[in-house]
């Protein structure tokens, strides 16, 4: 069996330099983001009900990657890499309640060193985590100063309207709905596509690089009801990659990750066949919003000088594994769409072009995203940048390739490894899983423990990643806070603590010490400590939880929180 070099998608590569004159035309990039998009699209087969065809379109007309994996489990950590090239085991940047720009201050994004060699960087939509980099655009639409990526969006007034919520663990925008909405009353993607389209409807004095974040299939699951039409609910099929007892070989790291509450709360109000409905309604919605832009770059000036590229940033659970959801190493979450179409003639790093149609079964990541796109438009390579240009396979998709693709969990030393037949899970406590997916392609038996696969297991751990970088904790300025419920004489609710525990920052501005104290299930209350003036207490708990401050000077009640779905601030105000 032959295994590759120790090459990673995150191999460096050489800088130098060049001036923004060297060539007089460039290829302007048209960068398609799709957010939590699994494989459930016509080209990659992954359920039988999608309809995409204009995802199946774009496919045909330059290369899809097959095996292509995203580098991290969740957006943030996804998309931070992907626009800044650096990977999460290199910056740290491993989670989304990481502020970017905390962890990253100095990193150049992609359209900011498109734009340092001459080009005109706009963009519109979800492209970042929840926020623009005003800094690193010429334009954006909504506008850039707002740090504010969504346009308006249509949303029912009252919510949730079809799975209600299990408790504070649970993400409020989890549900789905069909609107009585026109694609225009909707906004939204609409309005992204929108913008997009007139951008590529006309001339431009300069090459451009254009970003366009067409935001579902991300939840919440509401679209004009006619998208929901094609998928009437009780022809659902549930999905395809789904076993009931898919968690019993696996070790116990496998085992908390795969069961989650959501699917549990989705199977108990009887709405899994509504999700997938949700799901592929938003596909169909998504692929028609792909189809706005393809339109507007066909019917305008720019047609034959763009190079394109989709991608999604993880894929998403619907009950494979037990899980809803992102943030596994399952191959459900780290496999991802990617198409790069390049026209001939239009890069001398490609001149050819990428052949239509073609399919390239290498193990790729979105990491090389950055890279190969500065190479494709004769632009200077990033020391810094931790990703293998892709150009080889775009010349040849059968082309040697010795590189593996790394998705990294929260947990610095959790990862997915994926090869052309073989993927590798390792968690942070050093379980293993390992899958033959050319055989296994929904990962249902764990070979790790089987005799057999010794050589192979142990060809990976070599392979895998070594070192890691610490997870750079946000700043308590940067976490979300709780509100703060003023005593006025009300007893708080007894606590109802669900899921997993993490961190809440307790915050004293008064200027007196305060007494914390938790509420039991019964309503009963235990001191944790003193807070004193303008200091603060970190403290583990879960969503649900109650906890009460009290006045330590004479046991005077002033308020209380209710712990989220996530880490938090908790911030005691200043006295009146």
């Amino acid at each position: 069996m032959r295994f590759p070099p120790r090459r990673f998608v995150f191999a460096a590569i050489a800088l130098f330099s060049l001036s923004p004159a060297a060539h007089a035309a460039r290829p302007n990039v048209l960068f398609i983001s799709i957010d939590d998009l699994n494989n459930w699209i016509g080209c990659l087969g992954g359920h039988p009900q999608s309809i995409t065809p204009n995802f199946d379109r774009l496919a045909k007309s330059g290369m899809l990657f097959s095996n292509a994996h995203c580098p991290g489990a969740a957006c943030n950590p996804s998309r931070s890499a992907i626009m800044s090239g650096r990977s999460p085991h290199r910056s740290g940047l491993y989670a989304n309640g990481q502020p970017m720009r905390e962890v990253l201050p100095d990193a150049v994004l992609l359209p900011e060193l498109f734009r340092r060699q001459g080009y005109w960087a706009g963009g519109s939509g979800k492209i970042l985590h929840y926020f623009i980099d005003a800094r690193s655009w010429d334009v954006y639409f909504p506008n850039k100063e707002s740090e504010n990526p969504f346009p308006r969006t249509l949303y029912p007034e009252q919510r949730p309207v079809n799975l209600p919520r299990g408790g504070p663990w649970q993400y409020v925008e989890t549900d789905w709905a069909a609107l009585d909405a026109t694609d225009e009353e909707y906004g939204g993607d609409w309005l992204v596509t929108k913008w997009v389209g007139e951008q590529l409807r006309r001339t431009h004095d300069k090459p451009f690089f254009l970003a366009c974040g067409i935001y579902r299939p991300h939840e919440p699951w509401f679209v004009p009801e006619k998208y929901y039409r094609p998928f009437p609910l009780a022809g659902i099929q549930l999905p395809p990659g789904y076993k009931e007892d898919d968690l019993d070989d696996l070790p116990p790291a496998g085992k908390r990750r795969g069961p989650n509450r959501y699917f549990a709360h989705i199977r108990k109000q009887k709405q899994w066949k509504q999700g997938v409905q949700g799901y592929l309604a938003s596909i169909h919605f998504a692929d028609a919003m792909l189809g706005r832009v393809l339109d507007a770059l066909e019917q305008g000036p720019n047609k034959d000088n763009t190079i394109v590229v989709l991608w999604s940033d993880h894929g998403w659970h619907l009950g494979e594994k037990q899980h809803w959801q992102k943030y596994t190493a399952w191959r459900a979450v780290t496999r991802v769409p990617l198409m790069v179409r390049v026209p001939a003639e239009l890069s001398t790093k490609l001149p050819a072009g990428t052949p239509a149609g073609s399919i390239c079964s290498r193990p790729v990541n979105l990491l090389s995203l950055a890279p190969t796109l500065l190479e494709l438009a004769g632009l200077p390579p990033q020391a810094n940048h931790d990703g293998p240009s892709l150009t080889p396979l775009l010349k040849d998709a059968d082309a040697e390739w010795d590189h593996l693709s790394v998705t990294y969990l929260a947990q610095p030393g959790s990862y997915g490894l994926s090869g052309e037949r073989w993927r590798y899970i390792h968690y942070d406590n050093g379980d293993e899983e390992l899958y033959d997916v050319a055989a296994d392609p929904y990962e249902w038996e764990n070979l790790a423990a089987k005799p057999e696969h010794r050589e192979v297991l142990e060809q990976h751990r070599r392979l895998a990643p070594q070192k890691f970088a610490p997870l750079v904790e946000p700043q308590i300025s940067s976490l979300p806070a709780l509100k703060w419920r003023p005593a006025n004489g009300v007893q708080p609710p007894p606590s109802k603590p669900e899921g997993k525990k993490f961190r809440v920052v307790f915050v004293n501005r008064r200027s007196k010490p305060v007494e914390l104290f938790w509420m039991d299930r019964a309503g009963g209350q235990k001191s944790y400590g003193q807070i004193d003036p303008g200091k603060n207490k970190h403290q583990q708990t879960r969503p649900g939880a109650v906890w009460m401050i009290r006045s330590a000077a004479d046991n005077e009640p002033l308020g209380h929180f209710v712990v989220g779905d996530r880490k938090a601030r908790a911030v005691v105000p200043a006295a009146k």
